[in-house]
């Protein structure tokens, strides 16, 4: 079997899929992205095609080396967003040819489901414990927020108890074992971070998310002295090398590669697996298309130390489409008692309308994140 050629399709509401074919007829679906960058990740894409027409698509690993060690300049978003789809497309293939999903491939399954959480905003938010309500009564377990809208490096006290009060409220509606993950999302200064993790540690948190920029990985570390909740990074950090440092330097209880930015699913495979030797546990980040999320799925049920799965179903970034929309079987993740159950179908576990998926590209999408200011006008983390 030989790559012969790829489709890229940018659709709304943020997304880039890839569908890699080859001269068997057999084809493999990716999502090489960087929100807000998706025609520049679509360029690197095409820069890399010439080193992969021709080859067979089941050398991932030699095709991964190639890529991200073939060339002088390596690493970073663009060209790591760009690796993460096209091997995800590759593995998509070797599993239809072979007739397995993926996790058989990597080691076999070690559970039967995976937890899975729900956005509620939380930034701006008109009712935050209304809305964590609508999402225990469709059968969620925990859900996720964002902490707070721009902050100062030193700011007032009135938003602090705005974030605590939101939080507060949740916790009062649905009491003690509902799962409540607070995103602070690089936002907060780590003087200020101190202080919100201070008021929140009440309520229980099941972790609280990049607390501030992964950047300055030395606040990670007096932060976690501060506070006995958990704390959760690794979005905007790439191949294993990227998790090297947080795990050496003991810095978080639970990572957050994204499959589609981090280098693909074998290599979050090695870095969950790099993780567990630090007791260490995953919660992959996902935010993104439905490619994206039944690669998570595949990682998460071989997985031992993943413990809950990142998904966009009804996230407010999804305005024109949502997580289900481009799949043939809209039924295909089995939601239940707030976890996706595994399912044996080959590859990636789906299968992609590209009726739909064309339909949608030809409209395309420009999507690009707010530009947030502090009061005086400074540029601000979003």
């Amino acid at each position: 079997m030989k790559i012969t050629s790829f489709e890229l399709y940018k659709v709304a509401p943020r997304w880039l899929f890839l569908k890699t074919n080859t001269d068997e007829g057999i084809c493999g679906w990716g999502e090489p992205v960087i929100e807000g960058r998706a025609d520049t990740v679509a360029a690197a894409v095409r820069e890399f095609e010439p080193y992969l027409i021709g080859r067979d698509p089941s050398q991932i690993e030699d095709i991964f080396q190639t890529l991200y060690r073939g060339g002088f300049y390596r690493g970073g978003p663009v060209l790591t967003s760009a690796i993460s789809g096209i091997e995800m497309s590759l593995w998509d293939i070797r599993g239809k040819q072979l007739g397995l999903p993926i996790y058989d491939l990597l080691g076999g399954p070690v559970r039967e489901k995976i937890q899975v959480y729900c956005w509620i905003g939380g930034d701006r938010p008109d009712d935050t414990a209304r809305a964590a309500r609508e999402k225990a009564e469709q059968g969620y377990k925990a859900i996720k927020m964002n902490g707070t809208a721009e902050l100062d490096f030193i700011d007032n006290w009135t938003k602090v108890e705005a974030a605590v009060s939101r939080v507060a409220a949740i916790r009062d509606a649905l009491g003690k074992n509902f799962g409540i993950a607070v995103d602070f999302h690089g936002r907060v200064h780590q003087a200020m971070a101190r202080v919100l993790m201070k008021e929140l540690e009440p309520y229980h948190l099941m972790f609280i998310e990049e607390p501030v920029l992964i950047e300055n990985i030395e606040a990670f570390a007096e932060l976690r002295r501060h506070t006995s909740t958990p704390i959760a990074t690794g979005e905007r950090n790439f191949t294993r090398w990227g998790f090297k440092e947080i795990l050496t330097r003991g810095v978080a209880d639970i990572i957050q590669p994204d499959l589609c930015h981090a280098g693909g699913i074998l290599e979050c495979k090695k870095i969950a697996a790099m993780a567990e030797c630090f007791d260490v546990a995953v919660a992959p980040h996902c935010p993104l298309g439905p490619i994206a999320f039944a690669a998570c799925l595949q990682l998460d049920y071989g997985t031992p130390n993943a413990v809950i799965q990142e998904q966009s179903l009804g996230i407010h970034y999804n305005q024109g489409a949502d997580l289900l929309d481009y799949l043939a079987d809209r039924t295909v993740f089995e939601y239940k008692d707030g976890s996706v159950y595994r399912n044996q179908k080959p590859g990636l576990g789906i299968e992609i309308n590209e009726e739909k998926v064309r339909e949608a590209a030809a409209k395309g999408h420009n999507w690009k994140n707010p530009v947030w200011r502090t009061e005086d006008g400074v540029v601000a983390e979003w």
